[in-house]
Formats: structure tokens, sequence, C-alpha cells
């Protein structure tokens, strides 16, 4: 019933008159709401990463202004995607707020034969181990400390000074000093 009385009262509010008299019937509509400037997928480019790495700059068609747009990103973004084509939806469909979704792959691109290296650390508040595959360098201005898979232990720096309050020793299949 409570439908019926509802529909009658929709279709009475919806009622105008022709220019012959009759009553014309039209449904309701609900107001129109604002279209979104930038509706679905939009394909952009990846132009640069500001900010020390922080906030990607994109350009895609339809943007509000030639400059680069700062976006926000739900996928990491590194050096090498820089030029790439990028998949932007847009926050509240506003223009000027994109969102990078991933980054499109080069149809000439075959995936990666093994993982990029990764670095493992394992600390348990006693000592901490840091592995790497190939080297690992610790690296502070003219200064390096620099370790090899193959064993070699490489310190170059502008002063190099070794204290010690026991033995120093200096061991090795031969010595060479300058």
């Amino acid at each position: 019933m409570e439908d019926r009385q509802r529909m009658d009262i929709e279709t009475a509010a919806a009622s105008t008159e022709r220019a012959d008299g009759e009553p014309s019937r039209r449904p309701i509509q609900a107001p129109a709401a604002p279209r979104p400037t930038s509706a679905g997928l939009v394909i952009g480019t990846l132009i640069a990463i500001a900010d020390e790495g922080r906030v990607p700059l994109v350009l895609y068609p339809g943007q509000p202004d030639t400059r680069a747009v700062a976006a926000a990103s739900i996928v990491d973004l590194h050096g090498i995607h820089i030029g790439r084509k990028v998949a932007l939806m847009f926050d509240d469909a506003n223009p000027g707020q994109p969102l990078i979704m991933g980054v499109l792959r080069d149809p000439g691109c075959s995936p990666l034969d093994q993982p990029p290296g990764q670095v493992e650390v394992d600390a348990d508040g006693e000592r901490m181990i840091v592995s790497a595959r190939e080297q690992l360098v610790l690296r502070c201005g003219k200064a390096s400390i620099t370790l090899t898979k193959t064993g070699k232990v490489l310190i170059q720096g502008e002063y190099v000074q070794s204290r010690s309050s026991g033995v120093n020793r200096i061991r090795g299949g031969s010595v060479h000093i300058n």
C-alpha cells in the first residue's frame, strides 16, 4: 500500500500541463550530479620524481594546465619508471589530484630473469648482520668501505687512521706499504 501511495505522490508531483491544457506525466528525476571531469582510467606519463623521491610528477591528456601535476601513488616508483606510461585515476574526480594506479609494461620488455638484489638485515639486539649478494658499500662523502663477495675489503678516504689500545696487526699473503 505504501509503495502505491509513494508512486501516486511521485506521479502527481511530476504532472505538468501541456499547451492544450492536458496534464503531461513525466518521471521524476534526481537533480543531475556534476559530471566528473576525469572519469575512468586515464593513461599519463611519469616525467619526474621530485622532493627526494616522494612526489611523482605526471602529464596526462585533458589536464587543467600544461605544467606537470604532482600525484599520489599506490605503487612504488623508481627512477627507471621516469618516462613510462602510468595508469591514473583521480581523487574525487578532481583532475588536479591524480593517483597513480600502476606503471604500464612495455610490450618489448621481458620479465626480469631474477629479481633486483635485496639487502638482508638481521638484528637481534646483540648484533646486526647486513648481507648482500655481490657488494656491500658504506659511503659517507669521500670515504667508503666496500666488501665484495670475493672477499676483498676496500677502504678509501682522504685520511685513513687506525688506532688500537692493544695490538694492531697487519697480516696477509704479502703486505705492501706505498
